[in-house]
């Protein structure tokens, strides 16, 4: 059934030492022990490839289920990605959807005169039953620079705005940006759920998202060596605000990364999660079960 999908573009991964040609070739990891608990993976891309890797949407997710991840939330970056979410939903009852046009997106939608009636189509994306969170959106300070900000910056807004009134989450892409996309946030006025996916903030940007109830989604990104910011943030987030994702398929955890990412990879995060936090394993696969359905919602 899922063969009727559109073929899956490539995009290249989001960081230099991942988007070295020889890495992005080389074969899925192995699987891992299955979690005692099943969990959600809360963000990842189905519709990317990585290097030549392509994966049926079916078979990536039943890879998931065999490894407790029973669901996950399949996420659009521009019309064409928000367009397949959208037929996604209709061919697998395991996935929940989100559709937006990426931060680093707009600027080009805007220089060809096309963001607004790309975000009008977004909204109109957004009534399908099965999204329920409108994303990924937000600030992007590393690839995006000068004039370009503008065009982001306003998209954001309007991001936040359809998000409000279509009550739907919100899911946040925050690359360099914590400080501006707070203020963005407190100066439009926070959608009730909010998630910073792959959360890349520090112990600072934990406590704001504390105080505001803002999601705080985890990716393998905190497994890294060089990740001891994460770790801190970890450590000090409310428990009832954990997420756990894999953006796949990028960020695959230590110590695979630099190899193709895929949802059955979460229980390698998750377990990683339950050290920092020194929570035993099950009680922080419930957790984060209960927080992705209070977040987007029923699979049923």
């Amino acid at each position: 059934m899922c063969t009727s999908l559109p073929p899956a573009p490539y995009r290249a991964p989001e960081t230099s030492q991942e988007a070295q040609g020889g890495n992005s070739r080389k074969e899925f990891p192995p699987a891992p022990e299955p979690l005692p608990v099943p969990v959600m993976d809360n963000h990842t891309h189905l519709d990317f490839r990585h290097g030549l890797l392509e994966v049926a949407v079916v078979d990536a997710l039943d890879a998931a289920e065999s490894v407790g991840v029973q669901g996950a939330v399949q996420v659009g970056c521009d019309l064409e990605s928000s367009r397949f979410t959208v037929q996604a939903l209709e061919m697998d009852q395991r996935l929940l959807g989100a559709v937006a046009i990426h931060p680093n997106d707009a600027p080009v939608y805007a220089g060809r005169g096309e963001l607004e009636s790309a975000l009008a189509e977004i909204e109109e994306l957004a009534a399908h039953p099965r999204v329920r969170a409108i994303g990924e959106t937000g600030l992007d300070f590393f690839r995006t620079h000068g004039e370009g900000l503008v065009a982001q910056r306003h998209s954001f807004r309007r991001h936040i705005d359809i998000a409000k009134r279509l009550d739907l989450t919100l899911q946040i892409h925050d690359r360099d940006a914590h400080d501006d996309v707070v203020q963005v946030l407190r100066e439009e006025g926070a959608p009730e759920r909010v998630v910073f996916h792959c959360f890349s903030g520090d112990a600072e940007l934990a406590r704001i998202c504390n105080d505001n109830g803002w999601y705080m989604s985890f990716a393998g990104t905190m497994t890294f060596k060089n990740a001891g910011d994460l770790r801190e943030a970890l450590a000090i987030a409310d428990p009832e605000l954990l997420l756990v994702e894999t953006d796949s398929p990028f960020l695959t955890p230590h110590p695979f990364r630099g190899r193709p990412n895929a949802s059955y990879m979460v229980p390698y995060t998750v377990r990683s999660m339950a050290q920092v936090t020194n929570r035993d394993l099950s009680e922080m696969c419930g957790q984060l079960a209960r927080n992705t359905l209070a977040t987007y919602g029923s699979w049923d």
